[in-house]
Formats: C-alpha cells, sequence, structure tokens
C-alpha cells in the first residue's frame, strides 16, 4: 500500500465507524492512537513469542532489571508481554474485547506505556464500548496488515504526518496550537542549515535537533528529513523534544516510533520546558520552535524565577510574553562556539520585535541578543499563515557563528507580500508559500545583500538612549539670584506657576528640575548624545538640559539603553492620496 493508501483508509474508518459517537473534533483521538497500536502490533509480530519465552527465563532466573534484555528478545527499544495481537482480539469476540484490549494495552514495556496513557485510551475504549463500535472499529484495523513486510517506516510515517495534517485542518482553530503548515516548517528548515553543506556533508558528522515546543513534531521530522534528502543521507541525526500537551506529547514520540526512529523517540519528553528542562544537560548545534504566543508564563513563575542560568532577571520579559522566554531557553541550551556553535530558527509575534521600554526585561534581552552579535536575520512572514492566527509573524534567525561577512549585523527580510491565496481558508489560514517563493526568501538569506525587501544594518542601529530631558522650576515671585530650602521649593511646586516667571535655585545653587515638564528623548546609539540635544532639543527648548544623574545601570553612562527592531519604520513606504 502506499502512504496514500494508508492514510485514506484509516481516514474512513473515522466516518464510517465513529459518527454520532464522537464530535468530529475527536476522530484523531481514536483513529491516531488506533493507527499507532496497530502498526506496533505488526513491528512486533515476529519477536512476539520469542519475548514471552525470554520473560519466562528471566522470571525463573530472578532476573530483576529485564527491560533492556526483553529489548533485545524483541529486536526493539520497546515490547508486548501480552499473548494478545488485533487478530487475537477479534477471533476471542465482542463480549470480552474491552477487557482483553485492556489488559493488552497494561503488557507494553514501560516506555509506550506513558504516551499510550496520554492518548487515554481507556476513555476512548468505554466510548465506543458504550457505543456499540468497539468490535466494528478494532475489526476494520485488525484486516489492515501494518507490519513492516508490508509498508516500510518511511511510507507509515507518511501516512501518519498526512492523517495529522488532515485532521488539523479539519478543526482549524484549535489544531493551530499544536501544528504548524508544513510550507512554513520547510521554510524555516532551510534557513536553519544555510550555508552549513560543506560542513555537515562531512564524513561521520553528527549532530543534534531540538524543538522546546515540539508540538506533534512536524518542526523536528521536516527538518530531519531535509537534511538527510537535500543536504547528506549519511548524516546522523539525533532528534529532542518537550511538550506540554499530553495528547500532542503522544502523537510526536509515536510518530516516531513508527518511523522507526526509536532512539529520537525516547528523546521526546512530557512537560513545560519553562518550569524544568527535560535535556539541561544538553547543547544543540540546530533548534527551531514555533513557541505558544498569546500564552503567558504565570503558571510556570515560581519556577522560572530560580532558574537565573535560563532566565536572568534582568532579561525576563512581561508575564504575557511566554515566547520570548523559549528563545533565551534555546539561546541557553546553544552549543558553544567553542564546540563548533549553533543555530535557532524560531518563529515569534512582533511583541518581542519592540515591545518593552529602554530598561525592561525584553528591551535588555534585545539588547542582550545585539551587544553579543546573535541576532543573523529576521524574515518577517505574511498575515494569515497559520490557523488559529492571523497576525504577523516573524523567523529568527540567531546563531553564535556568523558566517564571514556578517559579524556586527542583522538582516531584515520584508516577505510580507510574498503569499499565494489558497483556494479554500482553513480557519484563519487563507494564504500560503508558493514552491518559487519560498525558494526566494531563502535566496535572500542566502545572498546577504541588500534590495528593496532587505535591508542590512549595523547592530548599534536597533539600539538607543532614552536620556531624561530637564526644565527649570519657574514662578513669578521667585528670586531668581536667591537659594530656596526644600520646604520653600514644595510651596513654589504646588502653588501657580508662570513658565515666564524667574527659575528657582536650590540650595546648592542648581535650578530645581519642574517635574511637570520633564520629558524624555530616544538617542540612537550611532550618534552622540550632545550633537542629538543640541540639534534637536535646544532650539525648541532653549533652558532645558539633560539630567545627568539619571544613568544606565549596567554602564553606568547617561540615558537608559534600549533596543527595538521595528520593522515597520524601516520598510514604510509613503503612498499619498489619490487626488481629489
Amino acid at each position: 500500500m502506499t502512504p496514500t493508501e494508508v492514510s485514506n483508509f484509516f481516514w474512513n474508518i473515522a466516518d464510517d465507524y465513529l459518527r454520532g459517537a464522537f464530535k468530529k473534533t475527536k476522530y484523531a483521538d481514536v483513529i491516531l492512537p488506533f493507527m499507532v497500536l496497530r502498526r506496533i502490533d505488526g513491528v512486533l509480530a515476529p519477536t512476539r513469542a520469542a519475548v514471552r519465552a525470554k520473560k519466562k527465563e528471566l522470571d525463573a532466573a530472578g532476573v530483576k532489571n529485564q527491560h533492556d534484555l526483553l529489548c533485545l528478545a524483541a529486536g526493539h527499544r520497546f515490547y508486548n508481554l501480552s499473548g494478545y495481537d488485533f487478530p487475537r482480539l477479534v477471533a476471542e469476540g465482542a463480549d470480552q474485547l474491552a477487557t482483553n484490549l485492556r489488559h493488552y494495552l497494561r503488557e507494553f514495556s514501560p516506555n509506550l506505556q506513558e504516551p499510550l496513557e496520554e492518548f487515554k485510551f481507556n476513555e476512548t475504549i468505554a466510548t465506543l464500548e458504550k457505543s456499540g463500535r468497539l468490535f466494528q472499529v478494532v475489526q476494520k484495523y485488525a484486516s489492515q496488515d501494518l507490519g513492516p513486510e508490508k509498508i516500510d517506516n518511511h511510507a507509515v510515517g507518511t501516512a501518519f504526518e498526512d492523517l495529522i495534517r488532515r485532521f488539523s485542518e479539519a478543526n482549524n482553530e484549535e489544531a493551530g496550537e499544536h501544528y504548524t503548515p508544513r510550507e512554513v516548517v520547510k521554510l524555516m528548515a532551510r534557513v536553519l542549515v544555510l550555508g552549513d553543506d560543506q560542513d555537515l556533508q562531512k564524513k561521520g558528522r553528527a549532530i543534534r535537533i531540538a524543538d522546546p515546543a515540539c508540538g506533534t513534531g512536524g518542526m523536528l521530522s521536516v527538518a530531519k528529513e531535509w537534511l538527510l534528502t537535500q543536504v547528506e543521507p549519511d548524516l546522523k541525526i539525533q532528534l529532542f523534544g518537550q511538550e506540554f500537551n499530553g495528547e500532542t506529547y503522544a502523537i510526536c514520540k509515536s510518530d516516531l516510533f513508527l518511523k522507526g526512529d526509536e532512539a529520537d523517540a525516547e528523546n521526546i519528553a512530557l512537560g513545560s520546558t519553562l518550569a524544568k528542562d527535560a535535556h539541561p544537560e544538553q547543547r544543540f548545534e540546530y533548534q527551531i520552535c514555533n513557541p505558544p504566543y498569546g500564552t503567558d508564563w504565570k503558571g510556570d513563575a515560581d519556577k522560572v524565577k530560580d532558574q537565573p542560568e535560563r532566565f536572568p532577571e534582568r532579561m525576563r520579559p512581561a508575564v504575557s510574553d511566554g515566547q520570548t522566554l523559549f528563545l533565551q531557553h534555546m539561546l541557553a541550551r546553544m552549543n558553544p562556539v567553542e564546540k563548533g556553535g549553533g543555530r535557532i530558527a524560531i518563529i515569534m509575534n512582533g511583541s518581542p520585535l519592540f515591545s518593552g521600554d529602554a530598561g525592561s526585561g525584553t528591551s535588555e534581552f534585545r539588547r542582550h541578543l545585539l551587544e553579543n552579535d546573535l541576532v543573523e536575520a529576521i524574515i518577517a512572514l505574511p498575515e494569515q499563515m497559520f490557523f488559529n492566527t492571523g497576525i504577523s509573524t516573524y523567523i529568527w534567525l540567531v546563531t553564535n557563528r556568523k558566517r564571514p561577512g556578517r559579524h556586527g549585523q542583522v538582516m531584515l527580510v520584508n516577505a510580507a507580500d510574498l503569499w499565494t491565496p489558497m483556494r479554500k481558508s482553513l480557519g484563519n489560514k487563507r494564504r500560503m508559500f508558493s514552491e518559487e517563493q519560498s525558494n526566494s526568501i531563502v535566496e535572500m538569506v542566502d545572498r546577504y545583500e541588500e534590495s528593496e525587501r532587505c535591508r542590512i544594518f549595523p547592530n548599534e542601529a536597533f539600539g538607543y538612549r532614552k536620556i531624561t530631558v530637564e526644565r527649570p522650576l519657574r514662578v513669578a515671585a521667585a528670586d531668581p539670584k536667591r537659594k530656596y530650602t526644600p520646604k520653600e521649593i514644595k510651596a513654589f511646586k504646588d502653588g501657580p506657576r508662570d513658565p515666564d516667571g524667574a527659575p528657582v535655585r536650590n540650595a546648592k545653587g542648581d535650578l530645581e528640575p519642574d517635574s511637570e515638564l520633564r520629558d524624555t528623548e530616544s538617542v540612537p546609539l550611532t550618534e552622540d548624545i550632545s550633537h542629538f540635544f543640541t540639534k534637536e532639543v535646544l532650539p525648541h527648548v532653549p533652558d532645558a538640559w539633560i539630567n545627568q544623574a539619571a544613568t544606565d545601570e549596567w554602564d553606568n553612562q547617561v540615558g537608559k539603553v534600549g533596543s527595538e527592531l521595528n520593522f515597520n519604520r524601516v520598510f514604510y513606504r509613503y503612498l499619498p492620496p489619490r487626488a481629489i
């Protein structure tokens, strides 16, 4: 059977047997886990008897740690000790099917128990039994042999991915939290490894790829597939991932098991990456991610604050901004320069580009990225590219090993109007990339040259100093030569003001600033503060001065340093109104 035929077979089971018993949005909760179960059943069939015999032998010998030996007998990293398989479950009839099926599930090896539990199989079995559909569904699955001699790992994995996509598209917005459109993932995977071909083609080269919010695992799978088919078929790749949603985690782990990537499957963990990293000792050559945006980290706040190594206090974003924390995590897990360095491709909305005033956590994090020359490029994507949101999104390329000629610079790529309309909208997704458009974006990043769509700036161009501008307190009754006590100055401040009156001096003889006239100016880091002040401020307010005491906490110079990457300012083009 071809992958499409397999995918269609299981898709039709949903329409034929689940209608009425389940909502359409829940079809995937039945079809996907049963497909996983049927494939594993076929994979384990040749060694099932050998595993049970080995179990008896180990029990008789009093061996306690049996897992590795049973895996060896199975020829895989998992096994099942039950006497059942799908044909026998059906052969024993409908009356005991629910009981036998639950026994069969309990007898899987511990490393398969967790994902199977996350599929909530017991609830599914109960619902199918109550609706009278359990025997029909299991019988239908038993009729399709998914053993390796019938369909190889790649084909069954492709069929499983196709079902994930079809169910995700059918569910539109709900699925968008866990599923990124394939053409976007492919683009990210391509720019992630751009320029690394020669290094990756070295004999015996091994790399690690991680996704800290891996969803159904699409980003990891596409990145691996791209590298093996387009760059180097002998490249050794280890995948690592972590996912908070239980059912999504189970799909991701199962997908890897189905493809024969059993070692990678064991590197997929369940839980919040922000609260507890499942791979704290690993450092990765490549990381790729589409973290949840619009989701806060309030639930993980206490644990986040206890991890300054990953999330430095001065750079923590607002509680509403969880996506920036994911980038901070990825930065902490990037392979160090002395070991070859690493690269990151992450999708985020517009907020991390400019939110937060100078001195805020998000601004300080941008400052850290720019001052350490870690941002290589940012690509603006079209709106309406995702199932669950129509807002603008951006791919950030972050690395500690920039190519020659790119150091000290950031490229901004405006691909916001490179899109093709979809024939049928899927939730908020109304647009997609054509192959030509995707190739065009990759070529622009690869060339790293300025054009109508591409602008290159020095890192300093995105920084500024926010200086405090003071003006003197003036009142009609003041004597400009006299020095006033704090109490008298307070009386002036609480009383009537006269902008044309005499300035008030404090006991030290300094002009007393008027808090109501206090203002700020953002001075680009590429400009001298004094020159900027003389040119932009004094012509309008000749009595103003810069508050020298308002210094930056980290470099002790005048003005707080801020940073922002404003796409609109760079690519804005004035369109005059039409003639009357």
